[in-house]
């Protein structure tokens, strides 16, 4: 017996006896213990791999609809800005087609203003009623109060009859379209005499 395996201690022996196993396994591990946990590591990380292909995948989609949307919404747009007047101006054609026979007609009849003027009339008529269908409205506040958010002052007036801010003359109507103030009216308003 020589010094080294007289001064091997008992536990050391046990040890060496425990781990004593087949050559492919490590000293004090169990068959098929690292392998197993290798094994699901591998696994764990193809699932976890394939979950990124997926949703690359699916990030990939959603960026080409969110282009194929922007694209169209800009199609639109420009379809609108270009073709956005259409309706307003089909409504104006027969206002152009009536300005048209009143020139014509103040050619033939040079000494004849009453015919202009019903033709003038009817023009007008025309235009009111192509504004009103595409929601532009008159505001003609004659005997209203005074509002600063649809009215523009022109002139304050002394006037006995008529309370002192209201609209005792409209200089200009003012129009609206849709409820939303296009131009305002600009009055003559009433103030108290002095």
């Amino acid at each position: 017996m020589s010094t080294d395996q007289a001064g091997a201690s008992p536990a050391r022996e046990r040890r060496g006896a425990e781990g004593a196993g087949t050559p492919d396994e490590a000293p004090g591990e169990e068959a098929g213990g690292p392998l197993t946990e290798l094994e699901q590591l591998r696994e764990a990380l193809t699932q976890a791999e394939q979950r990124v292909r997926e949703q690359r995948e699916q990030y990939l989609r959603a960026v080409a609809e969110l282009d194929n949307v922007r694209k169209r919404a800009q199609r639109d747009i420009e379809a609108a800005n270009r073709y956005g007047l259409e309706k307003f101006a089909a409504e104006l054609l027969p206002v152009q087609d009536s300005l048209e026979l009143a020139i014509q007609s103040a050619d033939q009849r040079e000494g004849d203003f009453s015919s202009l003027k019903q033709g003038q009339e009817a023009t007008l008529k025309l235009l009111a009623k192509a504004l009103e269908k595409l929601g532009v409205r008159p505001i003609r506040p004659l005997g209203e109060p005074f509002d600063p958010a649809r009215h523009e002052a022109m002139l304050a007036q002394e006037s006995a009859t008529a309370a002192p801010d209201t609209v005792l003359q409209v200089v200009q109507s003012g129009f609206e379209l849709n409820g939303r103030l296009l131009r305002p009216a600009r009055v003559i308003v009433a103030k108290a005499p002095a």
